[in-house]
Order: structure tokens, then C-alpha cells, then sequence
């Protein structure tokens, strides 16, 4: 509860008399809690430090093998729509992220279409860490089933998120700890391992080569290693929650970015030189490419030991950590868009207590729960490869999302407010508009098609709100507070 000097002066760890929050006509509600590094483990463990191992053969199959070549490609695309998010989140340091920043920066039914595209995204990462994990670990531990791991790991992430963003924040930067212990281990095994010679001495192809490079090649590899990079958007929805408003969170997604996209390609080129038959793992089956990273690991260690802790750091990692940061963005941007009255207004309950919107987050476990729950069905009972259907549709969902944040920086900055800065507000959205776009067009028919159903449903409930009068409307919108404090 609040003493009544905070309610008064409204102190830094608490919402009362926010005035970031209140000049966008809402009442504040989430507590200032953290800080610039509280922001940068919360993106670390969301993009997942050691992603790459579970999607290494993906990702290498799709690239014809230039796996390090997919992820500098991945990290330049996401450094425009970083920025970009930068830009926005300054106009409107508020929860929400990409839903709030098309709607303001251009009109709320954009908004509402952009926070649909990306709800795919939220809805379907949380079970896809759920599943990917589960699987995983019960070929560690056989013993115990796969279902008995999703309901844990599940029930587990429910109970911290309840209890609020500090429980969670804290968490995390244990739980990160762990993963770069682990991966530290690994490429110091791969230097050990290469000192010895038990590398394949191509040095130079998991970069470029000439035989199989193409732009097609190297775009549709984006297409599955954007996996790897999702989660750095998630810092904005954190927006009303950090100390430092705007620009820490801004700084934040810029800086965790980097490092995560500097880690990935060091892990994965260390991985590349222990594949020990290339063009079999680019022709090779669901096993062969689901296991790749971990048989480079045990080629690195002369041993199984290796492969067998990077296995149990994948589950441990996408299980627990991972997903909880997952959840954590899905129940904000649920609760933000049910603030505004474009969905249920249940979820917008938040708790006096833990200051975190309660119904949002036991609503997101159980949709987690059910998704990761259907797809193990299928994969387990039914043999069918769920997990790369449900990791393309992830990264269709955000890629249209962004695609909307981009026009949003433009119209907001340059139409609507005369901005000059041509290169931030100009150029380098229209850029990373470009390259979303060529990415998009090399997904696979299927990730398209789904996409497409998923986006046009989206335009059916739009229209379904408009018909019964409750066309979307955000809060202070159209009022000069609405106008960005600084356009230079």
C-alpha cells in the first residue's frame, strides 16, 4: 500500500502522480521498479542467450550452411527496427509497445491490427518455449514425461509472474546467470577443441560461400534465425515500469540487441566448425537437424558431456527463464489493449498488492499452457514437426507488427510533426520497412498463408467493433500531450 507522502509526490519505485502515464489520460498502475540492468537481463533471457542451440541445424539447413552469415544478416535487420522503437517509445513511454506506437503515431484501428499481428507473436512464444523445452529435457530425462515438465514449468512461471514485476526481474538475473555460465563453457570447449584438431578446419564458409550463396538463401535463413532476436522488443512493453522512463528503455533495447546478436554469431561459427558432415545436416532429417548443435558440442568436447549439459541447459532455459519473460510481455500488451477497451475488461485488473495485472497473467499461462499442450499432442502422437510451423508463424506475427512501427515513425515524426531529422525518422525506417518486406516474401507459402488468415481476422474483429460502435479509441489521443516533445 502507498504511504501518503508517495501518493503525494509520486517517488520513482511507485506509480502514484506518474506523469509520463498521466498525461496520456490513463490512471498509473504498474510500479517504477527497474533499473537500466533489470531492462538488460529482461531482453538477454527474452532473445535466450543460448537460442541457437536448439535451432542450430534450422538454421544451418536453411542457409546451405552460412549460419553465422544468417545471424549478422538477422542483427543488421533488427538494429532499423530497433531504432525505430527507439524513436517511438519516446513519443509514448507507455505499455503496449508496437500497439500503442501505430496507433498513436498513426490512428488506433492501425493500432489495434499492429497489436493483433504481434499478439500472434506473444500468444504462440510462450508455447513454443514450453514445447521446445519439455521435449528436450524429457530426452534428458526419460523417466519423466514431457506433459509432467509443460504443466511444471507452466505452473512455475504463473506464480512468479503473479507476485509482480520485481519477483520477476529478480528471477530472471538469476536464471541468466546460468545460461552464460553454460555457454561460456561451450566455446571454451570449442577453442580447446580446435587447439586439438578435432575442428573440420572450414573456417570461413559458416560466413560466406560462393557455391550456395544467394540473397533468396540468406533472407529465407533470416526467416527462421529472427527467431533468436525476438525479445528485445519485449523492453518496451515495460515502458511504465522502469525507473528511467523512455530513453533507459530505448538505451536498453539498443544495448541488449548487440550483445545478443554478437553472442549468436560467435556460437554459432564455433558451432559450424565441428559439423562433421555438412551436407548431410543440410539434407538431413527433423533428428538430424533437431540434434545438430548438440553433436557439434560433443565433437568439441571429444565427449558426450558437453552435448548432454547444453541439452539440459536448452530445457532449463526455454522453460523457465525464457518463457517467463514471454509471458511477462504478452500479459502487458493484453492488459494495455484491454485498458483501452479492445479486449476483454477483466484483464485489466491490476493487483494493489504486487502492483502486476493479475488477470492477464493467469489468463496468458492458460493460453500457454493449452497452445504448448496441442502442439505437444501432435508432435508426440501425431509425428508432426509443430515446432518449426509454430516458430515461422512466431516471426511472421512480429514482422508485420514491425512493418506497421516503421510507418508509424514516419508518419508521426515527419507528417504529422514536421520532423527534419530525415536520417532517424526517414531513412532508416523505410530501410528496415525494405528488408522486413524481402524476408517476408522468402518465408515459406505455408507461414505466409497461415499469416495472412491470422492478419485477415484480425480485420474481421476490427470490423465487428466498429459495427457495434466501439470503434478502437486510445486514450488521449488528440490532444497536444499527443505530440512528441522532441521531433528534432
Amino acid at each position: 500500500m502507498l504511504t501518503p507522502s508517495e501518493a503525494a509526490t509520486g517517488d520513482a519505485a511507485n506509480p502514484a502522480g506518474d506523469p509520463e502515464i498521466s498525461k496520456f489520460g490513463y490512471t498509473p498502475q504498474l510500479r517504477r521498479s527497474l533499473t537500466f540492468t533489470d531492462l538488460l537481463f529482461y531482453g538477454l533471457i527474452y532473445m535466450v542467450p543460448i537460442a541457437p542451440f536448439a535451432i542450430f541445424g534450422s538454421v544451418y539447413a536453411a542457409s546451405q550452411g552460412m549460419v553465422a552469415l544468417a545471424y549478422v544478416a538477422g542483427l543488421v535487420v533488427m538494429l532499423f527496427t530497433a531504432s525505430s522503437y527507439a524513436q517511438m517509445v519516446k513519443a509514448f513511454p507507455i505499455a503496449g509497445s508496437v500497439y500503442n506506437y501505430a496507433g498513436r503515431g498513426i490512428a488506433a484501428p492501425v493500432g489495434f491490427i499492429a497489436g493483433w499481428a504481434i499478439m500472434l507473436d506473444y500468444f504462440l512464444v510462450p508455447g513454443l518455449l514450453y514445447l521446445v523445452a519439455s521435449v528436450t529435457i524429457e530426452a534428458a530425462v526419460p523417466s519423466v514425461s514431457a506433459w509432467i515438465w509443460l504443466v511444471g514449468f507452466v505452473a512455475i512461471n504463473a506464480v512468479i509472474n503473479y507476485f509482480g514485476i520485481r519477483l520477476t526481474a529478480v528471477a530472471i538475473n538469476i536464471m541468466i546467470a546460468g545460461e552464460l555460465i553454460v555457454l561460456g563453457i561451450f566455446l571454451v570447449m570449442g577453442i580447446v577443441g580446435l587447439a586439438d584438431g578435432r575442428g573440420n578446419g572450414d573456417w570461413t564458409s559458416a560466413f560466406f560461400n560462393s557455391d550456395n550463396f544467394s540473397f533468396g538463401i540468406v533472407l529465407g535463413s533470416v526467416s527462421v534465425a529472427a527467431l533468436s532476436f525476438l525479445g528485445f522488443d519485449g523492453i518496451s512493453m515495460l515502458a511504465e515500469e522502469s525507473k528511467g522512463g523512455a530513453r533507459q528503455v530505448g538505451r536498453a533495447m539498443a544495448v541488449v540487441l548487440l550483445l545478443a546478436g554478437l553472442i549468436f554469431i560467435a556460437q554459432t561459427w564455433v558451432a559450424s566448425l565441428f559439423v562433421t558432415d555438412p551436407a548431410g545436416l543440410i539434407n538431413g532429417d527433423a533428428a538430424t537437424v533437431g540434434n545438430a548443435f548438440y553433436a557439434a558440442a560433443e565433437a568439441a568436447a571429444g565427449a558426450p558431456w558437453l552435448a548432454t549439459l547444453c541439452l539440459v541447459a536448452t530445457a532449463i532455459a526455454w522453460g523457465l527463464p525464457d518463457s517467463m519473460v514471454a509471458q511477462t510481455a504478452l500479459s502487458r500488451l493484453l492488459f494495455a489493449m484491454a485498458r483501452d477497451k479492445q479486449l476483454p475488461k477483466f484483464l485489466a485488473k491490476v493487483s494493489s498488492k504486487h502492483a502486476s495485472p493479475v488477470n492477464a497473467v493467469l489468463f496468458t499461462a492458460g493460453v500457454s499452457l493449452a497452445i504448448s499442450g496441442t502442439a505437444l499432442y501432435y508432435l508426440t502422437e501425431q509425428g508432426e514437426d509443430t515446432i518449426t510451423l509454430i516458430a515461422t508463424m512466431v516471426n511472421f506475427g512480429a514482422m508485420v507488427a514491425w512493418l506497421a512501427l516503421h510507418a508509424a515513425v514516419i508518419w508521426h515524426y515527419i507528417v504529422r510533426n514536421g520532423s527534419r531529422n530525415w536520417l532517424l525518422h526517414l531513412v532508416v525506417p523505410l530501410v528496415g520497412a525494405g528488408l522486413l518486406i524481402a524476408v517476408l516474401i522468402n518465408m515459406k507459402l505455408y507461414t505466409q498463408l497461415t499469416g495472412f488468415i491470422w492478419i485477415g481476422l484480425g480485420l474481421v474483429v476490427l470490423g465487428v467493433l466498429f459495427a457495434m460502435g466501439r470503434a478502437p479509441k486510445l486514450s488521449g489521443v488528440g490532444g497536444s500531450d499527443d505530440k512528441a516533445a522532441d521531433v528534432a
